[in-house]
């Protein structure tokens, strides 16, 4: 007689534990899957992502996941070379399926040479740092002069910790729980405050939000994906472009 195994419940993490990636590595792709948003946010990404200066110039994808933001690097973006650094392997597995030069490496020792990246992406990742200042040293070492720092990111707010994290973990699409820890969140000005200090002069552009009309047709079904629109508000998730100066090393 077949015995049913019995359900797999994924353990009780901490908050902001990398290792909850590793559990859920089977959903980065899945369209209705408990990553979803963060293939909704990765297209918004997209948007802010310069031309390449030439074919086959490098841009890092700083916690790249699965690779996700590959999706994005397509038509005025397909002269990118991807590489991706993240914690994941099983993540990075998936990455390198999908065209990303995939490394594991932590954004605060990044293995690359001084100036190698025209354009850096860190999505969604500051909210989860514990040592702002020497992920930012690291991400101006890397970044050519004159190159670009793509950002998005949960702000430090009553309501981003509230609608965003406490409500949000409960929502089909939201992020999974725990996954974020609201002591980490992070203000715009601290982190441009961070930025200068690595030599990156960073500039604001505006918050997200999720279409509600296409998340009522993807909580039906009816769509795999949510288009995440611009909004005047800072309160949640932010979005911001910084620039490498030109001349000097910036701080550490």
């Amino acid at each position: 007689m077949n015995v049913a195994s019995p359900p797999r419940h994924e353990p009780r993490r901490p908050r902001n534990d990398p290792a909850q990636y590793d559990d859920l590595a089977d959903e980065w792709w899945r369209p209705h899957g408990r990553l979803a948003a963060l293939r909704w946010l990765a297209q918004a990404r997209g948007r802010l992502i310069p031309d390449p200066p030439h074919p086959g110039a490098a841009l890092l994808d700083l916690a790249c996941g699965a690779g996700l933001l590959s999706v994005a690097l397509t038509g005025r973006l397909a002269g990118w070379r991807h590489v991706g650094v993240d914690l994941s392997a099983p993540a990075l597995r998936q990455a390198a399926g999908h065209g990303v030069t995939a490394i594991r490496a932590d954004v605060h020792r990044l293995p690359f040479p001084d100036g190698q990246f025209s354009c850096v992406v860190a999505g969604e990742l500051f909210e989860h740092l514990i040592d702002l200042d020497g992920a930012c040293a690291a991400i101006g070492r890397v970044l050519a002069p004159g190159g670009t720092l793509v950002i998005d990111t949960l702000a430090d707010t009553l309501f981003c910790r509230l609608a965003l994290v406490r409500i949000a973990e409960h929502l089909p699409g939201g992020p999974p729980p725990r996954v974020h820890d609201p002591k980490l969140l992070v203000a715009p000005d601290r982190l441009a405050r961070a930025l200068e200090r690595a030599g990156i002069e960073m500039t604001l552009v505006g918050g997200l939000r999720p279409s509600l009309v296409d998340y009522a047709r993807w909580l039906a079904r009816r769509a795999d994906s949510v288009r995440m629109l611009p909004t005047g508000s800072t309160a949640g998730v932010y979005q911001a472009v910084g620039v490498r100066a030109t001349s000097g090393r910036g701080g550490r």
